[in-house]
């Protein structure tokens, strides 16, 4: 069995992170902040995402769309190596307004969660190889502008209204977590926001974002968490500012939705 081996690489574009993988980690259920684009090059994978049961191997593309509630583990014992571009909504929306030249005023989405296309995976390899290399002397963002481009312009689709309105109660609930996530809640606080039974909230919650409340105050905690170490941020100042109950606990949990440790991540991002 294979090592697990994480690489945030240098990437040319500001809000575009990329990432080199080689393991045969599982992930927990977690989300992004990020739409998030990749491709297998080794072994498979199958996952729980938002939008089903997905299996990829050799060749395939993965997407991912923010927020949106996924796992991941090897199908068989040698793991899976992929390369993954991880983009800011920022970019995706910048993207948006040249492809469609202004027409689409629809929500977009990567619509679907494992792709099989060889040009379309050509494309990628060449916007990888672009995003990650020291730039050229003369007009140095232009491939990586028309590659960028050409893979989104083929990847975003209109929304097909996939998901349903989020509660009126269960929307509060979550602006009262987003608003301040690392402010300590209870159950009953949440379901008192609501207008619900805790019962009633409980489940509720969790058929619309796909993550129990404490697992959700935990990913919104790791993803300021996160940005703060990007930042600068010692890990303990991190932990402690995010409402962690101690660096480890910060750290355990780290690893399980990003793959890396958070002082892996610091000295990648410096």
């Amino acid at each position: 069995m294979r090592g697990n081996q994480f690489t945030l690489l240098h990437s040319r574009i500001r809000g575009v992170e990329a990432v080199e993988a080689d393991t045969a980690f599982a992930f927990g259920r977690h989300t992004h902040e990020q739409f998030g684009v990749g491709l297998i090059h080794r072994g498979a994978q199958k996952s729980a995402s938002g939008r089903g049961p997905v299996e990829a191997g050799p060749g395939d593309l993965i997407t991912v769309n923010p927020g949106e509630v996924h796992d991941g583990a090897p199908i068989g014992d040698q793991g899976r190596g992929w390369r993954m571009l991880y983009l800011d909504p920022a970019i995706i929306a910048s993207a948006i307004a040249d492809i469609s030249e202004g027409r689409i005023g629809v929500a977009i989405e990567f619509s679907h969660p494992a792709i099989r296309d060889a040009r379309l995976a050509a494309l990628f390899g060449r916007l990888f190889r672009v995003m990650t290399q020291a730039p050229a002397p003369a007009r140095p963002d232009l491939a990586v502008d028309e590659s960028l481009l050409q893979v989104l312009g083929a990847l975003l689709q209109p929304s097909p209204g996939r998901q349903a309105a989020v509660p009126g109660g269960i929307a509060a609930a979550l602006a009262m977590i987003d608003d301040c996530p690392v402010q300590a809640l209870s159950l009953s606080d949440l379901a008192r926001c609501a207008g619900l039974s805790r019962y009633q909230f409980l489940r509720s919650f969790a058929r619309t974002t796909g993550l129990t409340p404490h697992a959700y105050i935990m990913q919104r905690r790791l993803h300021r968490a996160r940005g703060l170490i990007g930042k600068g941020s010692a890990l303990s100042d991190a932990a402690l500012e995010c409402g962690f109950a101690d660096q480890s606990h910060m750290t355990r949990l780290f690893v399980r939705s990003f793959g890396m440790a958070p002082g892996a991540y610091a000295k990648a991002v410096a």
